[in-house]
């Protein structure tokens, strides 16, 4: 389905060549401070703009529909919605006949019988993912006391931050995309948060992050390093024990595939050369929307 979490409950709707797309959140408690305005500054760092993104420039005004009253929440659903400006459907007409390899487009066809919206991937589209930054931008404030800090750790296998924009700026010039490593680092997160058996903090936070376009690997602490490791050179469990919070620092990693979109390969359309570069917000905001329910369902996170 289309939402998550239990308490603190995420449903995003819309379709990337639609009206627009939106985020109803749930489980919000009331006297927050919120406006338009304090969702700037991380729909921001998801815009495209720099070289690698696609071209397709979306204002992404939010328009706060529901749950806000004289600047702050009133613990009823927060339904916060963005208006789609630039569209150029024409550039998917082919879809139907000839589904993009690589994309869900195939396969959403069979599942919904051919009445999916296939403009711009519809529902599936990396323009979905406004909504879930949104819903981040909530989420954080539910989590005072907690600070989130993504972003790049390698892209197409190099780790060097100075070497970044050559790497990307070559392959817009092949025509072609790149892949690359988010890391995330979360602080503030008291010890016992997260609920065992299946609601393991790991567990929770990588089924949000596999809802984000691209995903293909998530990792916690040292990962599948730790396994070409002896017990007793084990250093870092990632803030993690057992499924629960320990009060350490939580770290992970999210492995972004290459669009598989390319010029290189005669696709048309307005893909970003490399997707990854747009994540680390979107990430931080999957993280925030688990962390914010499990804190609640954990007695953490209420007043």
């Amino acid at each position: 389905m289309n939402s998550i979490g239990r308490i603190f409950r995420v449903s995003i709707w819309g379709e990337s060549h639609g009206a627009g797309v939106g985020v109803t959140i749930d489980g919000v408690k009331p006297g927050l401070a919120l406006s338009e305005a304090d969702f700037e500054t991380d729909l921001a760092r998801r815009r495209s703009g720099v070289p690698g993104t696609t071209p397709r420039h979306e204002s992404d005004v939010p328009e706060l529909l529901s749950g806000v009253f004289e600047g702050h929440t009133t613990g009823a659903p927060i339904t916060v919605f963005f208006r789609n400006t630039d569209v150029r459907s024409a550039d998917y007409d082919s879809i139907r006949e000839k589904p993009r390899p690589g994309h869900a487009d195939a396969a959403a066809a069979v599942k919904f019988n051919g009445f999916n919206d296939y403009r711009g991937g519809g529902q599936f589209s990396g323009r979905m993912t406004v909504a879930l930054v949104a819903a981040g931008v909530v989420a954080k404030k539910m989590l005072p006391g907690a600070s989130f800090n993504a972003d790049i750790a390698e892209l197409e296998g190099v780790s060097s931050k100075d070497m970044f924009d050559s790497v990307v700026i070559s392959a817009v010039k092949d025509g072609d995309s790149l892949g690359g490593v988010v890391q995330c680092c979360i602080d503030g997160i008291p010890a016992g948060v997260g609920e065992p058996f299946w609601d393991s903090v790991e567990g929770c936070i990588a089924h949000a992050l596999f809802s984000i376009p691209g995903v293909k690997g998530v990792e916690f602490g040292e990962g599948f390093e730790s396994a070409r490791k002896k017990g007793s050179e084990q250093t870092h469990e990632g803030g993690v024990s057992g499924g629960i919070c320990n009060g350490e620092r939580v770290i992970f990693r999210v492995a972004f595939k290459p669009a598989s979109s390319v010029q290189k390969n005669g696709i048309g359309g307005r893909h970003d050369a490399c997707y990854a570069l747009r994540c680390p917000v979107i990430v931080e905001a999957a993280a925030a929307l688990v962390l914010a329910d499990l804190s609640i369902i954990s007695g953490n996170g209420r007043e």
